[in-house]
């Protein structure tokens, strides 16, 4: 975020600097970056912004901010609270670490491994039916290898969540 986005959207140099912070932190995630913005946004607010403000303030769609406070809200990083104005509903974030972390778990991680397993088994099923060879071997023994992976997950996750607290 640099001086474009400034001049553009009224973003101050340290608004902008925060807001890319949370973009590079979405895009290692594999986030859509405007998660990042919105985020960003919100959190070096001082008080809780509107969807209209988020639209006019970082010069994203009403979709695209309507579908990143969704998506924060089901992370647990962005909470609803009593506007002051009409009946706009009002966001703030939510900055407390365990939570951000507990919540991406919940809602991306632990789904990816659950759908994992089962494209595990559908892959395993495929290499049972492979005539027996090389190929087969090294990607049975691949697939065994995976369902190591998978299974230590599973168990790191619970401890990693019981850790923060969540």
């Amino acid at each position: 975020m640099s001086g474009e986005v400034e001049a553009k959207t009224g973003l101050s140099e340290f608004e902008a600097q925060v807001i890319g912070f949370f973009c590079d932190g979405v895009r290692m995630l594999g986030l859509p970056k405007s998660i990042g913005e919105i985020y960003g946004l919100l959190y070096v607010s001082q008080e809780a912004l509107s969807l209209d403000d988020l639209v006019s303030r970082l010069g994203i769609s009403k979709g695209s901010a309507s579908q990143g406070l969704r998506s924060l809200r089901e992370l647990g990083a962005v909470r609803e609270v009593e506007g002051v104005v009409g009946r706009r509903v009002y966001y703030e974030p939510d900055v407390e670490l365990k939570r951000l972390v507990g919540g991406f778990i919940k809602e991306q991680v632990r789904p990816h491994l659950a759908s994992g397993e089962e494209k595990l088994a559908k892959l395993k099923s495929m290499v049972r039916e492979m005539p027996g060879n090389a190929k087969s071997d090294f990607y049975a023994g691949r697939l065994e290898r995976l369902g190591r992976w998978s299974k230590r997950a599973r168990i790191l996750l619970p401890i990693i969540q019981k850790f923060l607290g969540r």
